[in-house]
């Protein structure tokens, strides 16, 4: 009876380590499920909120980087309220007090070669060391780049062109042809200098104001595309794929 009872025993604490195992690897793997299932950090889900145009970089970036991107978003205030200032200057002088440019550049030029060639009699007359003037040299490395930067978005263009020009894309038709058409209406409204000098007074403000607030700006301008999106969806259904050109470019494709 003793050994039956010692066995009994001995079976029961048996079947208790077995239990006890059990809930142990179950705790573990529903520990480490919870660690593969934890939040997201802050960063991965800002990384996943909706950018305006899908863009994936900063807006530094986007406008290039570099001292340019530094003027626009006024990261040095002095800096870009000095290229402003100079902005502003020349377009109230061709603007307002309606000077020429020809004749400003011609001005400088006279201004600046006197002051020079008195300043350097006058260091010659008192037996002093002329003041030095610095070699200005156009490297043709930076200038070949400019103009082949300059060839690539010609050559980009001229291919979006011809490819409106055959009919293969309507959306792009539609798109260039409504561009133009507020180019000439806002022509009408200014100047080639004061559109030159609104659009860069837009590049000194819009993306400062931007990048400050651009948690606010993009889901404000998600909702905006999602129903410009709806209403094209709308309008191509009823009118655009009942146009010949649709339906020609349906046949062929």
């Amino acid at each position: 009876m003793a050994e039956e009872l010692e066995k009994s025993m001995h079976k029961e604490e048996s079947l208790m380590e077995k239990i006890a195992d059990k809930i142990h690897d179950h705790d573990s793997s529903s520990s480490s499920d919870s660690e593969h299932e934890k939040p997201e950090s802050p960063s991965a889900l800002k990384a996943k909120i909706y950018r305006l145009f899908g863009r994936e970089k900063p807006v530094h970036k986007v406008l290039g980087g570099g001292l340019p991107a530094d003027v626009f978003l006024w990261r040095d205030k002095k800096l870009s309220a000095s290229v402003l200032g100079v902005a502003t200057a020349i377009w109230v002088l061709f603007e307002l007090v309606e000077y020429h440019f020809l004749s400003l550049v011609c001005h400088i030029l006279i201004f600046a070669l006197a002051a020079l060639f008195l300043l350097s009699n006058a260091h010659a007359f008192m037996n002093k060391t002329p003041p030095k003037i610095p070699e200005i040299h156009i490297k043709e490395e930076h200038f070949l780049l400019i103009v082949s930067a300059l060839r690539n978005e010609l050559n980009q263009a001229f291919v979006i062109l011809r490819s409106i020009a055959l009919g293969r894309d309507l959306k792009k038709f539609l798109m260039v042809v409504f561009g133009l058409w507020i180019i000439s209406v806002v022509g009408n409204w200014f100047n080639f200098l004061t559109l030159v000098y609104i659009c860069f007074v837009v590049l000194h403000t819009v993306p400062m104001l931007y990048e400050k607030h651009e948690d606010k700006v993009d889901p404000v301008a998600e909702k905006t595309l999602k129903e410009l999106k709806k209403h094209y969806m709308v309008f191509d259904e009823k009118v655009l794929s009942k146009l010949p050109v649709a339906s020609l470019k349906a046949k062929l494709g």
